[in-house]
């Protein structure tokens, strides 16, 4: 096949689009394109003109990206971390190479599938162009987003680089899942980094790719990508030389004004917390208190982000007298505070002002995330002391026994902890861009490459979400504390086994005998809920489980109001979390009245609200407070 017949197959592929200017009219002027015409909305030539205009200016804002990069480098304060990273990466992706070298015949064979499905595109590439109906080879999945526009499919040459990307991603995959003698922890680092670059690849990335994006940079003369690499620009500035993706319009939303709204006082405030007793809203409130460990990871807003989704809210207008830790945002100073500086300086100093405020030696908890493995680790520290002011718990997306530990897991072993210990060493704490790429990284389409092409390529700034502007306000690591995190919990699993020690103490969750209420969400990449099951097992009392529709942050904020997803109740959690769902009854609807109903059967009797501030502590200010508006 000369060069003459692929020009002729380029023109029959291209016929009657932009790609090629239509015929000219009587008058010279560009005829009428035909409506079957991909990218028919397009003018047939761009403005030249504007086109160099704006590219002189594209050529002036990369000027000011590469200036905000090597800012902080000349400055002497850029990050690291990155290198560590990258050659990782490499390490790993190497390791299953040489499975394969090792094996010159599965080479040739592995090289023979991806030849044999290219063969199979160009044929039914060939047919399509010669005017046969044919079906793909292969199709994204239904939930895939970045191949949505129309002309993914109608048009050969998009449709062909669509497939080919496909097939390279599988054959990719494949290599990794058939490569011998892996160890599993490797072979799930492997995969999280081939999603990782064939995410990064995707055509829907490229604007000489996407005919989306063709068809916007050819109408606009470029100006969207003047517009994005501007946005680009700001970006590696906010993030102090690194790229920090908005993914919200940040000046859409204020703390205390338009999210985290809930009415309360801050009314007590240490080196790592700000306690929040929020204001009653009912005549009469349940006798004992309810407590909140929300994740130092995130922010505690994600519990409060409007007043429709606001699980502290709607506490409230049931009659609950609602008390939440807000974490402080930490900073070298905090660099010695460990698990058990957490334990005695947060949820111990929360339960005694509380029972100053209150009168009452009894609360409920509710931990979420990370904040529920240090109300886990509590419990068994407190069972082992005789302590009994904690009268029942309920954990949101909370692992104790790490052995099924989810795809964060892949950051987590010796070589990869003794890296991140090095670089909390240089500063005290772990940078929060570390921890919010991270979570990033686990729904790369998602949260990262859906993003950099709206933002940089299409030029448009992304709409206001709250859920998002909540994701993007990361937070900081102590250096003591995420260690131990690390090691104990990902690393040595060493709560479920009985083998942590604190305080002096050895841990055991057997002895932790009041009642739990353990929610796990069926579709969570962080907590899976076949984790958070087993974890239930770990408990010397009765446990309630109960499995949440959707994810890690919608099953849980999901307000009744709202009708969305499901839950599902069972029988005791023994034995195969598989078995176990198959004996579980649905429920349409949220889980809060549910509950709900399990704390208030535990202790019913009401009592005068308790009003903020008015106690034996004073208001500092009202909520929610100063800690949680310290930006990382």
């Amino acid at each position: 096949m000369g060069p003459k017949w692929g020009v002729q197959l380029l023109r029959k592929a291209t016929k009657g689009s932009a790609i090629m200017c239509p015929p000219a009219d009587e008058k010279g002027k560009a005829g009428p394109k035909p409506a079957e015409a991909p990218f028919a909305e397009l003018p047939a030539v761009p403005d030249f003109e504007a086109m160099a205009q704006n590219m002189g200016k594209l050529v002036e804002q990369a000027g000011k990206v590469t200036a905000a990069y090597l800012k902080p480098i000349e400055r002497g304060e850029a990050k690291t971390g990155q290198a560590d990273e990258a050659s990782e990466m490499v390490k790993v992706l190497g390791r299953v190479a040489e499975r394969w070298v090792s094996d010159p015949q599965k080479i040739i064979e592995a090289q023979g599938a991806i030849t044999s499905d290219f063969l199979s595109l160009w044929s039914s590439t060939l047919k399509r162009l010669g005017g046969e109906q044919v079906e793909p080879v292969i199709a994204p999945e239904k939930r895939d987003a970045r191949f949505a526009d129309p002309e993914w499919d109608s048009h050969p040459v998009f449709d062909f680089v669509k497939q080919a990307y496909l097939l390279t991603t599988r054959w990719a995959e494949g290599m990794v899942e058939q490569a011998d003698e892996l160890d599993p922890h490797t072979r799930d680092k492997a995969r999280f980094y081939v999603k990782q670059i064939a995410g990064a690849l995707s055509p829907s990335n490229f604007v000489a790719t996407n005919p989306e994006l063709l068809r916007e940079t050819m109408a606009q003369n470029g100006e969207n990508l003047v517009r994005g690499m501007k946005m680009l620009a700001e970006d590696v500035e906010a993030g102090g030389g690194e790229l920090k993706i908005r993914q919200s319009d940040a000046g859409a939303f204020q703390v205390g004004v338009n999210i985290a709204t809930t009415p309360g006082k801050v009314i007590y405030r240490n080196d790592i917390i700000e306690l929040i007793q929020y204001a009653p809203a009912t005549e009469t409130v349940l006798k004992r208190p309810l407590l909140i460990v929300p994740p130092w990871i995130n922010k505690f807003y994600i519990l409060d982000l409007n007043a429709e989704k606001s699980f502290i809210r709607w506490c409230v207008s049931q009659g609950l007298t609602v008390f939440c830790i807000s974490w402080v945002n930490p900073d070298h100073r905090h660099a010695l505070k460990d698990f058990e500086s957490y334990m005695r300086e947060g949820i111990f100093a929360a339960l005694e002002a509380i029972e100053q405020v209150t009168g009452e030696k009894q609360v409920s908890t509710i931990g979420y995330c990370v904040g529920g493995t240090l109300l886990g680790v509590t419990l068994a520290y407190m069972a082992a002391t005789r302590d009994k002011r904690i009268a029942s718990a309920t954990f949101f997306t909370t692992q104790v026994d790490f052995s099924h530990a989810g795809e964060l897991s892949v950051f987590v072993d010796e070589e990869q902890i003794r890296a991140v210990e090095e670089q909390m060493a240089e500063r005290g704490y772990l940078d929060g861009s570390r921890m919010s790429g991270a979570f990033n990284m686990l729904r790369p389409n998602d949260l990262i490459w859906s993003y950099a092409v709206n933002n940089y390529l299409k030029g448009k700034a992304p709409t206001p979400f709250d859920l998002l502007y909540w994701n993007s306000d990361s937070t900081r690591m102590p250096a003591a504390n995420h260690s131990f995190y690390l090691r104990n919990c990902y690393l040595e699993n060493k709560l479920s086994k009985g083998e942590m020690r604190l305080g002096g103490k050895r841990l055991d969750l057997k002895k932790v005998k009041i009642p739990v209420y353990n929610l796990a969400t069926r579709e969570d990449h962080i907590a899976p809920a076949k984790s958070v099951f087993l974890g239930s097992q770990t408990f010397g009392g009765p446990v309630d489980y109960v499995m949440a529709g959707s994810g890690h942050i919608a099953g849980v904020v999901n307000p009744p109001n709202k009708v969305k997803y499901q839950y599902w109740t069972g029988p005791k959690p023994e034995g195969a979390f598989e078995d176990w769902m198959k004996k579980t009854e649905e429920h349409p609807g949220s889980w809060w009245p549910h509950w709900l109903g399990w704390l208030e059967k535990q202790a019913p009797k009401r009592v005068k609200p308790r009003i903020p501030g008015e106690g034996p502590l004073p208001a500092l200010e009202d909520a929610p407070g100063s800690y949680v508006k310290i930006k990382a």
